[in-house]
């Protein structure tokens, strides 16, 4: 006699694996050799291993700060400190990285793997200080074929080529469920991590984020601080009953507004004029994965991908989101602008 149920249940696939994935996708890859794929896997293999420590951060006393400062000036998380050390270990046994760029360090880390074709750029753990009260943080990546001859050491130049020039860029987001989300320039794909298998498997493919939202996502104790031009657009979203809603995660906060409609604003203010948002591994990244979203990413002048890349830790402002959002605000800004002058 057969059971409906468990004939229910068989006849659902487990789904496409990341590996798969990759696999089916690699002939998209610019100069498609094997090696984008690999540190792709690579990529993801750190995630799972941030996703287990994470999970049982208040655990094993890994939760809290560290006791110093990275280059930024900010406070060191002691997971900030692991999710580095992970992701360099990871990048560095995988042999396709010559060079890495971290938010946690001063300069450029040597992978010891000259033969390495490509650089990553990273904010190894981004929202870190939420982890204490179990809030969503992630993990943010951009990635670009190396300009220097293979053979030779990394320079500076392989990592300020431009936001244009990036070959791959993506983000792992450690919430209620850990997603891996990137792009290769050719949309955007999502993946869940299933941890009893110890697998990611496609459960979003071909991301759009919708044209429109009503989701506005920025710190508003930052108000009198901000431009009068954008204190002004958030008045018009208040007016309109659209939902304020800011995670203080960078990654949590674009992840939602990517599905859902929004902008996330990070205007310069008082204290930063420059913005604070790292340009190489913060801005880079999610511009190109909203604008392969169909979505945009602006600094308030120009595209955020088309700013030219001055130094490593480089700061901008930032407006991304829905494009009729993120025109919106800035149409708003241009017009302070030109009754200024």
């Amino acid at each position: 006699m057969s059971n409906p149920l468990q004939e229910n249940v068989l006849a659902n696939p487990v789904g496409t694996t990341l590996d798969r994935y990759i696999m089916r996708k690699q002939s998209e890859f610019p100069f498609a050799t094997g090696e984008l794929s690999q540190l792709l896997r690579d990529i993801a293999l750190a995630g799972k291993i941030i996703n287990r420590e994470v999970n049982r951060a208040g655990l094993i006393d890994i939760a809290g700060a560290f006791g110093n400062q990275n280059i930024q000036g900010e406070q060191q998380q002691k997971l900030d400190v692991v999710a580095n050390i992970r992701f360099i270990r990871a990048l560095k046994n995988g042999g396709q990285a010559c060079a890495i760029l971290s938010e946690e360090e001063d300069d450029i880390i040597y992978t010891g793997n000259d033969q390495g074709k490509y650089v990553v750029a990273m904010d190894p753990l981004d929202g870190s200080s939420n982890i204490d009260v179990n809030v969503s943080i992630g993990t943010i990546f951009s990635i670009y074929r190396r300009v220097t001859p293979v053979g030779t050491q990394a320079t500076r130049e392989d990592f300020l080529q431009g936001g244009r020039k990036q070959v791959a860029a993506g983000y792992v987001l450690y919430g209620s469920s850990t997603m891996l989300v990137y792009t290769t320039g050719h949309g955007v794909a999502g993946f869940t991590y299933e941890n009893s298998l110890g697998e990611f498997f496609l459960s979003h493919p071909e991301i759009r984020i919708p044209q429109d939202g009503a989701t506005f996502s920025c710190n508003e104790g930052y108000w009198y601080q901000y431009p009068e031009s954008i204190r002004a657009y958030l008045t018009t979203c208040k007016q309109r009953g659209y939902s304020g809603r800011y995670i203080g995660s960078l990654v949590a906060d674009f992840h939602r507004n990517l599905f859902k409609g929004g902008i996330y604003l990070y205007p310069p203010t008082e204290k930063t004029p420059e913005g604070k948002l790292r340009l190489l591994y913060e801005c880079y990244p999610l511009a190109l994965l909203i604008e392969q979203a169909g979505g945009q990413a602006q600094s308030g002048h120009e595209a955020i991908l088309d700013i030219e890349p001055v130094y490593f830790h480089q700061r901008c402002p930032i407006y991304v989101g829905s494009t009729d959002m993120v025109k919106e605000v800035l149409s708003l800004a241009n017009a302070a602008h030109e009754a200024a002058c």
